[in-house]
């Protein structure tokens, strides 16, 4: 997480499960109060699609006061991009040396013991070739699977170029 602006928050997002995927009907992210119905989402997400760090979402608190995620207000640019780590049986050693070799490269990345996997947060101010080489290059090796969670315009100029 990074530096609150305003109170944290979880909120909630429903996910659409398919083929016992994602492992969960609900996934909540923290995320920053706006103050203005809003909250910045300050965290990875690690199943819900079309929703990167940093955006601004519309929240909507139930009768318990659980934060629902509404629309999106406001795109942070950001990219989620998430690998299941392969080598090494996606242990905790092989999960850290994804992280650390793409925060060499600008990228924030979050792992988690369960699934092998690494939830990776892809600032607009990465070299987003330079990520989509080492992605792909993971892939052909079959050192992780990748999915494109969230993507922006600029990503995909990249892998276009």
């Amino acid at each position: 997480m990074t530096n609150p602006e305003g109170p944290y928050v979880k909120v909630h997002f429903r996910l659409e499960i398919k083929d016992d995927w994602p492992p969960a009907p609900v996934e909540s992210l923290w995320a920053v109060d706006q103050g203005d119905g809003t909250a910045r989402l300050d965290n990875v997400p690690w199943f819900v699609r079309g929703i990167a760090c940093g955006d601004i979402v519309a929240i909507e608190p139930d009768e318990e006061g659980v934060r629902w995620a509404g629309e999106v207000v406001r795109r942070s640019e950001n990219c989620t991009v998430r690998l299941v780590v392969l080598r090494d049986g996606g242990s905790g050693a092989a999960r850290q040396s994804v992280i650390n070799a793409f925060h060499e490269l600008g990228v924030h990345g979050e792992g988690i013991e369960r699934f092998g996997m690494v939830a990776l947060d892809v600032p607009p101010t990465a070299d987003l070739t330079k990520v989509q080489k080492l992605l792909n290059h993971g892939v052909a090796k079959e050192w992780w699977d990748m999915e494109e969670g969230c993507i922006t315009a600029q990503w995909r100029a990249a892998s276009a170029g």
